[in-house]
Parts: structure tokens; C-alpha cells; sequence
């Protein structure tokens, strides 16, 4: 299943990129209303997922980076030991390590994640994210999909 790791750098080269440019326009010109219900603003995320922990007194960037690194590590491990039949798994996984990739090397540029996708419904705001975070959550959807038993074909 190497030969999918694309899907993970393609992830990663992706996170990085947008992460880059947005920030560098933001920055320059503030927020921009996309649509009634999606913006671009921009976020320095010190926490987890929907900011948890980001109000932690800074051990927190380092507690992120360790488990970033150790999921990793345990994704390359379980693609190593997947058979070839096992595509819709690979690509969960990859998907899953190219966003912890992306958000991990946030932390180890900026001491932060950068976010900056807003969907919102008038004064409701679902917490920023970005392109690893959407990465991160199709892997996890995948998995489930493919836990519930929904790689299994039909004998024809």
C-alpha cells in the first residue's frame, strides 16, 4: 500500500500551501466573506480540535507534537502490514497522515495551527479549520465506513 502514499502528500503539500497563501492574504486584507454562511478568517490555533486546550499554559504545543508524531508512526505501521485488497483503509490512512503531517509541521514552524475556514450560521460559528482538518475528517469517516464492513464487494 506504498504505492498510495501520494494521497498523503498530496495532503500535506496541499494543507501547506493554502495555509501559506491565505494567511499572507489575510493578513494583508482581513476577513473575507466567501458566502452567507462561509468566510475566511484567520486563526493561530495553540489547542486541539475545536480549540481544546488552547487557553493550557503553552505545554500544550509540545503534548500535540508528541501525539502527532506517535500517530504517525503507528499509520506508517499498520500501512505496512496492510494487504493489497485493503485499498479504501490505505486511503483513510493516508488521508489521516498527510493532515496530522500538515498540522504538525504547524506546530514545529509556528507553535501553532494556522486555521481559516469559518462556516457559520448566523451568530453560531462551527470552530475554524483547514485543509488537514477536512483531510483528517474524510480519513475518520473512511475508517468508519470501512470498520462497518463497506469495502466488502458483492460476489458476482
Amino acid at each position: 500500500m506504498w504505492r498510495l502514499l501520494w494521497v498523503a502528500g498530496f495532503v500535506f503539500v496541499f494543507d501547506q500551501l493554502t495555509k501559506y497563501i491565505v494567511a499572507d492574504y489575510l493578513l494583508r486584507h482581513g476577513d473575507v466573506l466567501l458566502t452567507p454562511f462561509l468566510s475566511l478568517v484567520l486563526v493561530h490555533n495553540t489547542g486541539a480540535a475545536f480549540g481544546f486546550l488552547s487557553s493550557a499554559g503553552g505545554w500544550q504545543n509540545i503534548f500535540f507534537i508528541i501525539v502527532a508524531g506517535a500517530a504517525s508512526a503507528f499509520i506508517l505501521w499498520m500501512i505496512r502490514r496492510l494487504d493489497s485488497k485493503e485499498r479504501l483503509l490505505a486511503i483513510a490512512l493516508m488521508l489521516v497522515l498527510g493532515g496530522a503531517l500538515g498540522n504538525l509541521a504547524d506546530r514545529l514552524l509556528h507553535g501553532y495551527v494556522i486555521d481559516f475556514i469559518d462556516v457559520y450560521y448566523a451568530t453560531w460559528h462551527w470552530p475554524a479549520f483547514n485543509v488537514a482538518d477536512s483531510a483528517i475528517t474524510m480519513g475518520a469517516a473512511l475508517l468508519i465506513l470501512d470498520a462497518l464492513g463497506i469495502r466488502k464487494t458483492r460476489n458476482s
